[in-house]
């Protein structure tokens, strides 16, 4: 048998740990209980989401709803050209039938058995209950990417989302190093100011900023969407408190060596800031990932879109695509989770040097 690994092992020992030994302590039914009940608040929505994204549109809107996918059978009947709908019917006899409704007129199907389509049979709507199996409707997810250019949103998104992430670091770094490591008068006045601006809504600077984009002639273009939020006031106080941890031994001794900013900022500071770097990059990619205002108000020819953009094109006046929505809204959550889970180690770190609450 294989060996369980010292994390594993780990994290058993902590799952199962007790307070009154053998017996369960009083705290101890109150802490697995409201663990419960989190990872079901965390999860449970994410469970429903990614369930409910492989169903089909009369199995999203039916009451009472399902958890689990479910699919009505179809039988082929002789003398119908197309499948028809089985149901469990609950006969006069006491007994049990499973009949193929032809169709319904208002409270009564119209009901025939697939061995002996011949006789046709009335039934109370509710005498009758739908039979069902465990179906996925795949096409949810592969419609989209054929018929509606989901693959051109996705490629959009991913260049938005990786551009503007490292424009996000390098814009706010540089930011963060010269108010950390220089020393000069006004530097705290010129932070406050920075976290003042967080204060702003961003309603309030939507018309000037696009009045600003439209004059650059960048209107339809990514970079519209990827420059006007490169400089983030979260970012640059996140960096900075963590550079002002930094011994300044260290620049110092590079400085005695004739060490450019450049090679300190890039070959020191860098380095030893990592990990609040990853946080302001996990940031920055749910961010621009996720945005969606924005790039409604400056991005119009469909080649252009992004994700969210597309997927409001699902929705339209007198109908909207729920199956479609949900099925395109679990790909977007994969690159985020993938990227989260690559740099989550770096964000414990990070968020307590920095002083970030």
């Amino acid at each position: 048998m294989a060996e369980t690994s010292p994390q594993t092992r780990s994290l058993a020992t902590l799952i199962t740990t007790r307070r009154g030994g053998d017996r369960l302590h009083w705290s101890d039914v109150f802490t697995y209980t409201y663990l419960f009940f989190g990872v079901l608040l965390m999860f449970g929505p994410v469970v429903w989401l990614v369930l409910s994204s492989f169903k089909t549109p009369a199995g999203l809107i039916e009451f009472p709803p399902t958890f689990l996918p479910l699919g009505q059978i179809e039988v082929k009947v002789e003398g119908y050209d197309k499948p028809l709908p089985l149901f469990e019917v609950d006969m006069e006899d006491g007994t049990t039938k499973q009949l193929a409704q032809v169709r319904r007129i208002g409270i009564v199907s119209q009901m025939v058995d697939p061995k002996n389509p011949g006789e046709k049979i009335k039934v109370p709507i509710n005498q009758r209950t739908k039979v069902r199996e465990f179906r996925m409707a795949l096409e949810n997810y592969t419609d989209p990417l054929e018929r509606f250019n989901f693959v051109q949103f996705l490629q959009n998104s991913v260049i938005v989302t990786v551009v503007a992430t490292l424009v996000t670091l390098l814009i706010n770094s540089m930011a963060a190093y010269g108010l950390s490591i220089y020393e000069f008068r006004g530097r705290n006045a010129i932070m406050l100011f920075v976290i003042c601006t967080l204060m702003i809504p961003i309603t309030v600077i939507l018309v000037p900023v696009y009045l600003v984009v439209t004059q650059m002639g960048m209107i339809n273009s990514l970079w519209a969407v990827i420059l006007p939020g490169a400089a983030t006031p979260t970012g640059v106080f996140l960096l900075r408190q963590y550079m002002l941890t930094i011994p300044k031994d260290l620049i110092e001794a590079a400085r005695m060596d004739n060490a450019s900013e450049w090679t300190i900022y890039a070959k020191i500071v860098l380095p030893l800031a990592m990990p609040a770097i990853a946080v302001l990059a996990i940031f920055s990619i749910m961010w621009r990932w996720n945005e969606f205002l924005w790039p409604l108000i400056v991005l119009n020819r469909s080649e252009v879109y992004t994700l969210q953009v597309g997927l409001n094109a699902f929705q339209g006046e007198l109908d909207v695509q729920w199956h479609y929505i949900l099925a395109m809204t679990v790909i977007t959550l994969i690159p985020v989770v993938v990227v989260f889970t690559f740099l989550q180690k770096f964000i414990t770190t990070g968020i307590a040097s920095s002083g970030m609450k």
